[in-house]
């Protein structure tokens, strides 16, 4: 049993701004496709702008808008009822594989968080899973959520770090990014 956070907000200012969780990847929006790796979640809160979803999930926004993933994080938190939350920004194409293996790294007894590692040791802060209780603890040490680095949530957390080499975390931040998706799903270019 879990929960799940879904941050769909930003500027996408490396995308000129774009929509991104609406961007197409072959005919699915990014956001439907991380809707998609936690339909087995008993509740799914997405941050960010309402938008038309593929499945029914509970909104809600940063105060104030624009303030980050820490904020956001912090605003779709109290919403939160399982004891173990997933975590995953809404620009993750292929994350569904890796959900399950997040979850699992939480049956360590000695493990707060789980977070997605690539090949180079880079944390995909936001492809994750926490114990719910130890995540109120990091916003609690943050303090003010609004403009605080992701990466700080993670600082005196027990962390296990998951290996991502089937690229389960490549996110589209770029244009670069968005056309490598949208190849890797078989070619699509809406």
């Amino acid at each position: 049993m879990y929960d799940a956070i879904v941050l769909a907000g930003g500027a996408a200012r490396r995308l000129d701004g774009a929509d991104k969780p609406g961007l197409d990847v072959r005919g699915v929006p990014l956001l439907d496709r991380v809707l998609a790796a936690v339909a087995d979640a008993d509740r799914v809160v997405v941050v960010g702008p309402r938008r038309d979803t593929r499945t029914p999930v509970e909104w809600c926004r940063e105060e104030p808008p624009g303030s980050g993933p820490v904020a956001a994080i912090a605003a779709a938190l109290p919403r939160v009822a399982q004891p173990v939350v997933v975590l995953l920004a809404a620009d993750l194409p292929w994350i569904g594989p890796a959900v399950p293996v997040l979850r699992s790294a939480l049956d360590d007894p000695d493990v707060d968080a789980a977070v997605l590692t690539d090949a180079d040791g880079r944390r995909n802060f936001l492809a994750a899973a926490w114990r719910t209780a130890e995540l109120h603890i990091a916003l609690d040490r943050i303090g003010d959520p609004a403009g605080a680095a992701v990466r700080g949530l993670y600082e005196g957390t027990r962390t296990a770090e998951i290996g991502d080499p089937a690229g389960w975390g490549q996110d589209c931040d770029t244009w670069d990014d968005v056309e490598t998706a949208r190849s890797r799903a078989g070619g699509s270019t809406a």
